[in-house]
């Protein structure tokens, strides 16, 4: 069994209260709000842990303080069935936001519960969840859970990566954890003495933030020009945001910080997981952001590509044609790409069906590949002319062929008045098999052999 994500910060209420707006109160200039509705969904923490858990199989638990009142039971009704709940002891009331909305438009926030909450002792429960979980996320709203002395004992206990998502009025993160994620504004305001928002200085931000913090790594959200990874001094990372048109930014950050923890428990090193964070949250914030909490998600490391039978579909579906071709594709040189170029004008997409590294193996010998399927796979889907690529563990694709059934199979290389091996299995559902002229002079095999000279 699959060790949990622990969720550690402070749960809020989130109300929206949305109506309509006609005509403004004869003794003020506001709009009079009619035919409202509620909805609840929950907030900060409690946002944060059911974002990971639509996006995971793996248990998630929230940490929380939790007072007993109406606030507590809405949150506790909207957790029920989605992660799993160890509240702290807590007083002060459980904080609730409330927006007046008049379609898109916020009108007014109506905030109740005491700005701090006042904490009891973090159970023994809660403690040892946190020390045994697959990753931490600490989810930071400035209500006093992070500066608690019992839960930041607990916290430098964990055994897993931790991830922290901090807050302006919250305690400074637990030395020696792996990731903390704060957005541009909030690396500007601990760090004052850097001006300008340019990338110098954001990276400037994050070096002095690792020091400061003694931790392994900033990665500073920068809204839509994605985020930038510092592991200290040195050029950091940048990782580009998709471009998402409309959608709404409300809880981008935490479904940033969700999809980084994600990614950590399941084993990604630091930077593969800030870049499964990047592409998560921008599917996130296009799918509707926090308004559409309980609308479930794809697992952070398969948002950035919607895969072969998805783009299959969609061109199947505007009536297009399916073009795809197959090797091992080892050492990308010119030769395979004229061929993939070629097969590419022959439809509507271009699916590359590569061989495993067991199939390369048994194919071209034990010292063959010399590049991973995942990095040989990374290199296709990079060209422009390459839709999806799928991996196949057989000698042959003729499995995945019939999976896929595309209604063009190119190939090339010097296949002249020879039927390809591929060519009946094409023909059984209706498609065609054809060979493209290949760029003499340029061999995988013959590279590696002259390497060795």
């Amino acid at each position: 069994m699959s060790r949990p994500l622990v969720v550690v910060g402070d749960a809020l209420l989130d109300v929206d209260l949305v109506g309509s707006a006609s005509r403004l109160t004869p003794d003020a200039p506001v709009p009079v709000v009619e035919d409202v509705e509620r909805r609840e969904r929950p907030g900060g923490a409690a946002l944060a842990a059911v974002i990971a858990a639509g996006a995971t199989s793996r248990e998630v638990v929230l940490v929380t303080p939790l007072d007993s009142d109406d606030g507590a039971d809405r949150l506790r009704e909207l957790l029920r069935g989605r992660v799993r709940l160890i509240p702290i002891p807590a007083g002060g009331g459980t904080a609730v936001k409330q927006r007046i909305r008049v379609g898109d438009h916020s009108v007014a926030r109506l905030d109740s519960g005491a700005p701090v909450a006042t904490l009891g002792a973090l159970p023994a429960e809660a403690a040892e969840a946190i020390r045994d979980a697959a990753a931490v996320l600490v989810a930071d709203y400035g209500r006093g859970t992070t500066a608690d002395p019992g839960v930041r004992e607990a916290l430098a206990a964990a055994r897993g990566p931790v991830v922290w998502d901090p807050h302006p009025r919250g305690a400074e993160p637990v030395r020696g954890i792996r990731l903390v994620t704060p957005n541009a504004a909030e690396a500007a305001r601990v760090v004052p003495d850097v001006g300008g928002d340019g990338l110098a200085a954001v990276g400037a931000r994050a070096e002095a933030l690792i020091e400061r913090w003694g931790v392994g790594a900033v990665a500073v959200t920068m809204g839509a020009r994605g985020a930038l990874l510092s592991y200290g001094p040195g050029a950091p990372m940048v990782v580009p945001a998709v471009p998402v048109t409309g959608g709404d930014p409300c809880g981008a950050g935490d479904s940033f910080a969700a999809a980084a923890a994600l990614a950590l428990a399941g084993g990604a090193v630091t930077g593969e997981a800030v870049s499964s964070a990047v592409a998560f949250a921008g599917a996130f914030v296009a799918r509707g952001g926090a308004t559409a909490w309980d609308v479930p998600a794809e697992a952070p490391d398969a948002v950035a590509e919607p895969g072969a039978e998805g783009v299959i579909a969609r061109v199947r579906a505007a009536g297009g044609t399916v073009v795809a071709t197959g090797g091992c594709f080892d050492l990308l040189h010119p030769g395979h790409v004229a061929t993939l170029r070629a097969a590419r004008g022959l439809g509507d997409c271009l699916v590359v069906c590569i061989n495993s590294d067991e199939s390369v193996r048994r194919l071209k010998g034990p010292t063959r590949p010399l590049t991973s399927a995942p990095d040989r796979a990374r290199v296709l889907e990079a060209l422009e002319f390459v839709d999806a690529v799928v991996v196949f563990e057989e000698d042959t694709p003729s499995a995945v062929l019939e999976r896929l059934r595309p209604d063009v199979w190119a190939k090339g290389g010097d296949y002249a008045g020879a039927d390809l091996p591929e060519a009946a299995v094409l023909r059984s559902w209706g498609g065609q098999a054809v060979v493209l002229p290949y760029l003499d002079g340029h061999s995988t095999t013959a590279l590696v052999e002259r390497s060795r000279v």
